[in-house]
């Protein structure tokens, strides 16, 4: 094994001793032991001062740590009423928005645990979560939320109460297990009048151990599994994001991505939860680039799609810029590319190198981050899928320093992370404190902290599987650590590709080198048992249509738009470039277009938004045939 050259003391876990990382002892934040005792005293600290905000009828309205408190315990107690047990699931299927976090704050509060459904769920998905978890209690969003709830009500006999957010649309609603949120939350209150300080009391009762969270994996191979994460994992991760991402209480931070995925649950409720942050939620995944030029975040994270998306949007605008615009830009873009050549390798700027970026800051970089929201932006952050070394730079380049790190849901999010101290372009940073990570023989990636979860919701098989015989979390990524200890991924074991010939091929290296062209959104390297590489690739919309309409080349949809000779031949110039970076048996020789334009609701994409590979080989079967 490689492991990192660190030295700590032998402690016994689980009746295996082994090498000890300071993340193995018990973990406190502000003197809290858990979630809820955290929670509590920070709304007891900061009582009237703004704890979220969001949009109530296009106006942003600010809500107080008083009043997360108030509901999340009204939610809490009201589900107490109704007869949650401690130990027992309930079930969240909405968008983000502050009732999110009530429900979270408020099922922990009671001693229940928390699982997010991801609203891009279908019924038949919603029906297996339901049962898998044997959730009792279930918070929807709205009428077309309840809808899924309707239409698999025969076969969730377990759940006994669906709790609405929204009453709009359901004026006339009559249904035995259905109640709107307010009438929860006046159960709530008159169970406080008669039972005083309940709340107050069973947070005194949670214990570090105590499972907090229920977070279903993406299911790209076979049925979701439930991950469970402890009180302690989730705070683990809380003090190792503390230490190596610096967050300030007077931060801004934007909420889209959907809070039953770990990171978007880390960034906007723990993290905040422990650094008194305020967190805004966008309206919606359209309008994140409106709701952050509102905000203008100190901190961001985001993942790659989402990048990469911002990207073309500024390129296309810079292509719609005048002669004199399109000059300006591609010089500030220079003078940042040179400066980010030092900052990334932890060099001094030259003189002559930063006052040429600050000139072109002051004449174009500073308006173009405010345009994008990103003028006060301190940190940006990136994960859960491979990003481009080189739309790394770009974003250092105009002043947004972009960091990558990396996490997975069984060790609570964040194993991990580059920081504006210590930066390698290309690795995913050092492991963060509290985490130590070694690689195996097999080339797996492999960490210990006390932030791996308690495993899988009754699946004894599948956690043994996961956890090597000394303790280890197996994470099912290949990766290498270099001599400063700074981790790269390379792919996951289950997507090595061995072609026909016996080469051992990483397609992420590949597929990421593509996305990086602001003509291709991703890409799907396929070759796995074949004479050669071959490529499914998802073009960008924007750009594509931009340079097609720019050509006068007629199309009528994103089919025929995939369809025209001449954007097939732009990829495939695209293609022909990558192709140079890489040796001949890694090299694409065929390709062909996606022309399903895809969104976070298609089963071939992750909520994330990353390509579910196994998916897209499967349902685009013919096309990979027509390659071979």
């Amino acid at each position: 094994m490689n492991m990192q050259t660190v030295e700590h003391p032998q402690v016994t876990l689980n009746g295996v001793s082994y090498n000890a990382t300071p993340g193995l002892r018990p973990v406190r934040v502000d003197g809290c032991d858990t979630i809820v005792k955290l929670f509590a005293a920070r709304c007891a600290e900061l009582g009237p001062r703004v704890a979220h905000r969001e949009k109530d009828r296009g106006i942003w309205k600010s809500y107080s740590w008083a009043e997360y408190w108030a509901h999340a315990k009204w939610l809490g107690l009201g589900l107490r009423a109704l007869g949650l047990h401690r130990g027992e699931v309930v079930s969240i299927l909405s968008e983000d928005r502050k009732e999110w976090l009530y429900a979270d704050m408020g099922i922990q509060g009671v001693g229940g645990i928390a699982s997010g459904v991801y609203t891009t769920d279908s019924a038949a998905q919603l029906a297996y979560l339901l049962n898998d978890s044997g959730s009792r209690f279930l918070i929807v969003e709205d009428d077309e939320q309840l809808d899924k709830f309707l239409e698999i009500q025969d076969q969730v006999s377990e759940l006994e109460k669906v709790i609405i957010l929204e009453r709009e649309g359901l004026y006339d609603l009559d249904h035995d297990r259905c109640l709107f949120l307010d009438d929860l939350y006046e159960i709530g209150r008159q169970y406080e009048v008669e039972n005083r300080d309940c709340f107050e009391d069973e947070i005194l009762k949670s214990k570090p151990d105590d499972i907090a969270l229920l977070i279903y994996t993406s299911g790209t191979t076979g049925r979701p599994k439930g991950a469970m994460l402890s009180h302690e994992n989730v705070l683990a991760t809380m003090e190792s994001s503390a230490r190596s991402l610096e967050t300030l209480p007077s931060d801004e931070q934007l909420c889209f991505l959907p809070l039953c995925h770990i990171v978007e649950r880390n960034f906007s409720v723990y993290l905040s939860l422990a650094a008194h942050s305020t967190v805004n939620f966008a309206e919606s995944l359209e309008t994140v680039f409106d709701n952050a030029a509102e905000v203008s975040p100190t901190t961001f994270f985001a993942v790659p799609r989402v990048w990469e998306k911002i990207y073309s949007k500024v390129l296309v605008m810079a292509q719609d810029a005048t002669p004199v615009g399109r000059w300006a830009f591609t010089q500030a873009v220079k003078a940042g590319a040179a400066r980010a050549d030092y900052l990334l390798q932890g060099a001094v700027v030259p003189n002559a190198v930063h006052a040429r970026y600050v000139l072109w800051d002051f004449l174009v970089l500073r308006n173009l981050r405010r345009m994008l929201g990103m003028d006060r932006i301190r940190r940006g952050g990136t994960g859960a899928a491979p990003i481009s070394p080189e739309l790394l730079k770009w974003y250092w380049s105009i002043g947004v320093p972009l960091l990558e790190g990396y996490g997975m849901t069984e060790n609570a999010g964040l194993s991990a992370s580059n920081t504006l101290v210590s930066n390698r372009a290309g690795s995913v940073g050092q492991p963060v404190p509290g985490v130590t990570v070694r690689i195996a023989d097999n080339g797996e990636i492999q960490t210990l902290g006390t932030s791996n979860f308690q495993g899988y919701w009754r699946n004894a098989e599948k956690t043994a599987e996961t956890f090597t015989d000394d303790g280890w979390l197996r994470t099912g990524d290949v990766g290498k650590l270099d001599a400063d200890g700074f981790l790269t991924i390379t792919g996951r074991i289950k997507d090595i590709i061995i072609t026909a010939g016996g080469k051992n091929i990483t397609p992420a290296e590949v597929e990421s080198r593509l996305k990086f062209s602001h003509y291709i959104a991703d890409a799907v390297v396929i070759g796995d048992q074949r004479k050669y590489l071959t490529c499914l690739i998802m073009i960008d919309q924007e750009n594509v249509e931009k340079f097609a309409q720019d050509r006068k080349i007629p199309f009528s949809d994103f089919a025929s738009l995939c369809a025209a000779e001449q954007v097939v031949a732009l990829i495939a110039d695209e293609v022909e470039v990558v192709n140079g970076e890489f040796a001949r048996v890694e090299q694409i020789k065929q390709f062909r277009l996606i022309n399903v334009l895809l969104t976070a609701e298609d089963d071939e994409l992750t909520a994330t938004m990353k390509l579910k590979r196994n998916l897209v080989e499967q349902k685009h079967k013919a096309l990979i045939d027509q390659m071979y």
